[in-house]
């Protein structure tokens, strides 16, 4: 999709957002493996001076951004295995049902392999000797084959039940291995935001309460509020998208929720478009990429999305040069001024769904 972007210069890590969404995607993953999802922050004892406050404010920037990439990453592993775990649940049940088919058949198709080897019209017992396993009964194809022509019928029948039961075990199985690894990589990922929190915790704590605040409020989520209440229309759809936004001022961060009490940012203007009966997608990147028209900054509206930090960070604008974002952890669902440092350093775009 094409943006109309106000695009800021020193700010050179960020993936370009006119790429594909996959290759974006594939960027992304490269750089964050590449990286572990963490970033250090040390000073050796006797061995170098203390970080400036502006060296401070740079490294938390960056853990900033990489946590953003992280949790959409997360969010949409989380994502995955949601659908992999229904469908495991659609396979199962199509296992159970061509499972009771194929029990039922081999019941019947014994008593014909009876009838047929006591007529002398089968050459050996191993039809009589049917495997509650699909694939043991496949192995004897041919020999069931050999009934009598005018059963034959019944017996492709079966052989294709039996088909129907295997193919069905295994895709199962496939699904099962696929949660297995799909939840691996989300514990992999919750481990890595935990170590990136712990290092911003870990380097705030290196400064004295005024330095804390000098870097605090140059980074997301500074100067917000929690008070606002919402006192526009609800006509339109994006109305009440905003209304549902405000009602959640001050409902915790938490990475990977949606709602409905607590929210990342993705999941807040998920839940709030989905109040008014819209829905759209669940990441950051799917939301950018979604094909909804592109908008100047000069011509915002309330309940549109912008995006920031490579779109990997995302708030719904409010009017009046505010927004309402769920920065990060350790903070709550506020409103912002667009006009905050962070935001303005990290501004990508903005659409309207």
């Amino acid at each position: 999709m094409e943006w109309e972007k106000e695009r800021v210069t020193n700010v050179s890590t960020r993936p370009t957002v006119h790429s594909s969404p996959l290759r974006r995607w594939a960027a992304i993953t490269a750089s964050v493996l590449a990286c572990g999802g963490v970033a250090s922050f040390a000073v050796a004892a006797g061995a170098a001076s203390q970080p400036t406050v502006s060296q401070v404010q740079a490294k938390i920037d960056k853990l900033t951004s990489q946590q953003d990439q992280a949790v959409q990453q997360y969010d949409q592993s989380a994502q995955e295995l949601a659908s992999a775990r229904q469908q495991l649940a659609l396979v199962n049940h199509e296992v159970s049902v061509d499972r009771a088919n194929f029990q039922s058949m081999r019941a019947e198709i014994a008593q014909i392999a009876t009838t047929a080897y006591e007529s002398g019209n089968l050459t050996s017992m191993g039809a009589l000797l049917t495997s509650d396993n699909p694939q043991a009964v496949l192995s004897q194809a041919s020999v069931l084959l050999q009934l009598s022509s005018d059963r034959s019928a019944e017996v492709t029948h079966f052989l294709t039940v039996a088909r129907q039961l295997e193919g069905a075990q295994q895709m199962a199985s496939r699904t099962e291995t696929a949660i297995a690894l799909l939840d691996k990589q989300r514990l992999s990922r919750k481990q890595a935001l935990t170590k990136d929190i712990n290092s911003q915790k870990a380097i705030l704590a290196t400064l004295t309460a005024q330095e804390q605040a000098t870097v605090t409020g140059g980074s997301i989520g500074a100067g917000g509020t929690i008070s606002a209440t919402y006192t526009g229309p609800t006509s339109s759809q994006a109305d009440k998208a905003v209304e549902y936004a405000y009602s959640k001022l001050g409902d915790p961060y938490v990475y990977g929720a949606t709602g409905p009490s607590s929210f990342d940012c993705s999941g807040l203007v998920q839940a709030a478009w989905a109040s008014a009966g819209v829905d759209i997608p669940r990441t950051t990147y799917e939301q950018a990429a979604a094909g909804y028209p592109a908008i100047p900054k000069s011509e915002l509206e309330p309940g549109d999305l912008v995006f920031f930090n490579g779109d990997s960070h995302v708030g719904m604008y409010v009017g009046g040069g505010d927004m309402i974002d769920a920065p990060q952890t350790g903070e709550d669902v506020e409103k912002v001024s667009l006009s905050g440092s962070w935001y303005v350093d990290n501004y990508d775009g903005a659409v309207r769904p």
